[in-house]
């Protein structure tokens, strides 16, 4: 009688992430998760809350290098979003967004955000900021990070945005945006500044 698949242990993804991270002094290394096709190994229950906080098994990751190390190893696949060593790949649950935008920073031409878990991103063509409406029409900004995984604008770094933001002519008509690395965004319509003071 063949052995039922063994249950994806959390101790096996982090021995598995560690392995896999780069040696680098220099920045932070990112491993090259795009490029590893491993087996399907199932879920593993860890959950992504809105909020940015990560739980296994329905607890709190409290340890933020931990949680650091695991956001390198995620990546976006068409069934959801996954953990993916180069010797399996688990599948997690996500509540909105994997990352959390919490700081940005105008520098020059270039809004450049802080992430949660220490990634930073710089707003251009190939990293685009986006808004959603909500229910009840408020706005859910994101920001790309890498690869299709996304990071939900935190709503004071979203305020600063449309501090920021100028109004430009659109085919929509007047709205407001902001300019990164060439790029420009809508981020609200004309009144947005007004609107979103009347909610702080």
């Amino acid at each position: 009688m063949a052995e039922a698949p063994s249950k994806p242990s959390l101790e096996g993804v982090i021995a598995a992430a560690k392995q896999a991270a780069p040696d680098s002094k220099e920045g932070r290394g990112l491993p090259p998760v795009h490029l590893w096709n491993p087996p399907h190994c199932g879920e593993i229950d860890i959950f992504i809350r809105k909020d940015g906080v990560w739980f296994h098994e329905g607890t709190p990751i409290g340890r933020e290098a931990l949680v650091r190390l695991f956001s390198t190893v995620l990546r976006k696949d068409p069934d959801g979003i996954c953990l993916v060593t180069p010797v399996e790949k688990m599948k997690i649950r996500v509540e909105d967004a994997p990352f959390v935008a919490t700081r940005v920073d105008r520098e020059g031409d270039v809004l450049r955000f802080l992430t949660n878990v220490g990634d930073e991103v710089e707003a251009g063509p190939e990293n685009y900021i986006r808004v959603e409406m909500g229910e009840g029409g408020e706005p859910r900004p994101y920001l790309h990070v890498r690869r299709g995984l996304e990071a939900l604008i935190a709503r004071p770094v979203f305020y600063e945005l449309v501090e920021l933001a100028e109004e430009r002519d659109t085919p929509d008509g007047p709205t407001l945006g902001v300019a990164s690395n060439g790029a420009w965004y809508p981020v609200g319509p004309p009144n947005a500044h007004k609107l979103e003071a009347h909610q702080r």
